[in-house]
C-alpha cells in the first residue's frame, strides 16, 4: 500500500485553508477597525449608529453577492449600478400610476433579470468581453432610467413600502434581513447546488469545464441574471428607503460591488469566491465610510483607501496563485 500523499487531494484542503485564514483576517480587520472607531468617536457604537451602517451595508451587499457570482467565472458586471436606476424608476412608475405593489416589484425583478439575460447573451453569443458587454448596458439602462423619467425623481404613493427600510425584525434592521435571506439563497446555490459547482467550474477552467460536460453557455446566462436579479432587488430596496425612484440611483455601485467581492476573497482570475466573504467587504467598506463621517475625514479618502485595498488583495493573490502555480 502507497503511503504517497495524492496532489490533486491536497490542493483543494489547501486552497480551503487560505480562504478561511483570508476571512479570519478579514473578521480581524472588521474588528480593529469597529473598536478603533469605538474608542476614538462617541457616537459609532450607539445603537442608531450600528442600525444605520447595517441598512448601509444591505443594499450594497446584496449588489455585490450578485456581482459574486460573476467574479468568480473570472467575468465583470458593470451595469449593476444603473439597473439599480432603472428598475427602481419602473417600481416607482408602476406603483405612481396605480399599479398594486406586489405586481409593480415583481415586474421590477422581472426587468433586472432579463438585463441580465441581454448581457449573458451579448457575452456568450455574440462573444463580446464581459467588461464591454456590461459597459454598454451601464450607459443603456442608465439612459433609459433618465428618459423613462425625463430626469425627474418619482414619488412612491406608497407609504407602508418606504416605511419597511425604517422596520426592525428584533434588533436587526429589515434591509440587513433582505440581505441576510438574499446571502442564504445565494450560499445555498454556490455550495450546495450542481449549478454552483458548474460556476466554480467554468471559473477555474473554462475549456476543462466544456469538455467535462458542463453546458457553459447556461452557466453565463446563471450568473449575469443573478446578478443583475440583485441589483432588481436592491434598486427596490433603495426606493423602499428614500421613497422616491431616482434616474441617477446607484451610481457607483458597480465598483462597490466588486471591491466588496474582492476584499471578501473573491479572485477576478475567476474559481474563488464565496457569500460570507463578500458580506464581510461590503461591511468593511461601508464602516470606512461611516466612520470617515463621524472623524470628520474628507470622504474622498474613503475612495482612496477602498483602491488601495483592492490593489493589495489583487496583488497578493496573484503573488499566491504565481506560487501554486
Amino acid at each position: 500500500m502507497s503511503l504517497t500523499t495524492d496532489p490533486a487531494a491536497v490542493k483543494p484542503a489547501r486552497t480551503l485553508n487560505v480562504k478561511m485564514l483570508q476571512q479570519l483576517s478579514l473578521v480581524a480587520l472588521l474588528l480593529v477597525v469597529w473598536i478603533a472607531l469605538g474608542v476614538s468617536t462617541e457616537t459609532f457604537a450607539t445603537q442608531g449608529n450600528i442600525t444605520n451602517l447595517l441598512r448601509q451595508t444591505a443594499i450594497g451587499g446584496v449588489l455585490a453577492i450578485g456581482q459574486t457570482f460573476v467574479i468568480i467565472t473570472a467575468g465583470i458586471d458593470l451595469s449593476v449600478g444603473s439597473v439599480v436606476a432603472v428598475t427602481g424608476v419602473t417600481l416607482a412608475l408602476l406603483a405612481s400610476h396605480g399599479m398594486p405593489l406586489i405586481p409593480a416589484i415583481f415586474l421590477a425583478l422581472l426587468l433586472g433579470f432579463g438585463i441580465g439575460m441581454i448581457n449573458a447573451f451579448a457575452i456568450h453569443r455574440l462573444g463580446l468581453p464581459p467588461f464591454i458587454a456590461t459597459l454598454a448596458m451601464l450607459s443603456v439602462a442608465r439612459g433609459s432610467a433618465l428618459l423613462l423619467t425625463g430626469g425627474q425623481s418619482i414619488s412612491m404613493p406608497s407609504s407602508g413600502f418606504t416605511r419597511f427600510s425604517t422596520t426592525n425584525v428584533g434588533p436587526v434592521p429589515s434591509l440587513f434581513v433582505v440581505l441576510l435571506l438574499v446571502a442564504l439563497v445565494g450560499w445555498v446555490l454556490l455550495h450546495r447546488t450542481r449549478w454552483g459547482r458548474y460556476v466554480f467550474a467554468y471559473g477555474s477552467n473554462k475549456e476543462a469545464a466544456r469538455l467535462s460536460g458542463v453546458n457553459i453557455g447556461a452557466v453565463v446566462f446563471f450568473v449575469y441574471g443573478i446578478s443583475s436579479l440583485c441589483a432588481a432587488i436592491g434598486g427596490i430596496l433603495v426606493v423602499s428607503r428614500i421613497g422616491v425612484g431616482v434616474p441617477t440611483a446607484g451610481t457607483g455601485y458597480e465598483l462597490d460591488s466588486i471591491a466588496a467581492s474582492v476584499i471578501g476573497g473573491s479572485s477576478l482570475f475567476g474559481g474563488e469566491g464565496g457569500v460570507f466573504g463578500t458580506i464581510l467587504g461590503a461591511l468593511l467598506i461601508t464602516t470606512i465610510a461611516n466612520g470617515a463621517n463621524l472623524l470628520g475625514i474628507d470622504p474622498f479618502w474613503q475612495q482612496i483607501i477602498t483602491g488601495l485595498l483592492i490593489a493589495v488583495i489583487v496583488y497578493l493573490d496573484q503573488l499566491r496563485k504565481r506560487r501554486e502555480g
